[in-house]
């Protein structure tokens, strides 16, 4: 429990870091639709991508979208299959999209029973003997996460982009071809990197079917 909320205190002084450094940009949601016409094909009229290996963007979290839209921008986080997507966008127009799509509300998505003992356990309770934080002291209990803080919303996701990220960073803990855009303190990399493939697979279930 102490270890949960230390990693906790640690996340929120890195995302008021990061607010700090982005200002206040606002984005204008009528602005952003205009803009996302090239992103429906992956991810939806709406950001709630059909294909269970492209993320809803929908309700996400305007802070979070644009931080990661910048981030693959900016070559932070190099994603192939968004290769010169945004490229070319200015602060405002990521700003506008992240506006567009966190405007609407994500779908629900289904949890397999055989895994949601485990994922339930590791999301609310983290893995005690490896200093696996809890996920829903930032995701929150109800995996709606925490849009001013920069925390996405987990709610709904679907099972296997989520999966795929852990891996991701699990992977970048040790290596930079993995997913390292988490900021300085390493905190979703240190806690993937503690998940077997069977707990990855478990919370990512897990999530899914929160709503």
């Amino acid at each position: 429990m102490i270890f949960n909320r230390a990693i906790a205190a640690m996340a929120f002084v890195m995302f008021a870091n990061v607010a700090m450094a982005e200002g206040v940009l606002k984005g204008d949601a009528a602005a952003g639709e205009a803009l996302s016409a090239s992103c429906a094909a992956c991810h939806g009229t709406d950001g709630n991508s059909l294909a269970p290996t492209f993320p809803k963007l929908a309700g996400l979290g305007e802070r979070y979208l644009l931080k990661q839209m910048k981030d693959i921008r900016d070559g932070r986080r190099p994603v192939a299959l968004m290769a010169g997507q945004v490229d070319n966008m200015t602060d405002q127009q990521l700003a506008d999209l992240a506006a567009f799509y966190d405007s609407h509300e994500r779908t629900s998505g289904t949890t397999d029973p055989d895994l949601v003992k485990l994922g339930r356990k590791i999301y609310l309770a983290g893995v005690a003997e490896r200093k696996v934080a809890a996920c829903s002291g930032c995701h929150s209990p109800s995996g709606k996460g925490n849009g001013p803080g920069g925390y996405p919303g987990l709610a709904g996701q679907h099972a296997d982009y989520v999966a795929q990220q852990l891996e991701m960073f699990r992977l970048g803990y040790e290596d930079e071809s993995g997913r390292t855009n988490g900021g300085d303190s390493m905190i979703m990399r240190t806690i993937a990197f503690g998940l077997s493939d069977l707990e990855i697979k478990a919370v990512a279930s897990y999530v899914s079917g929160l709503q």
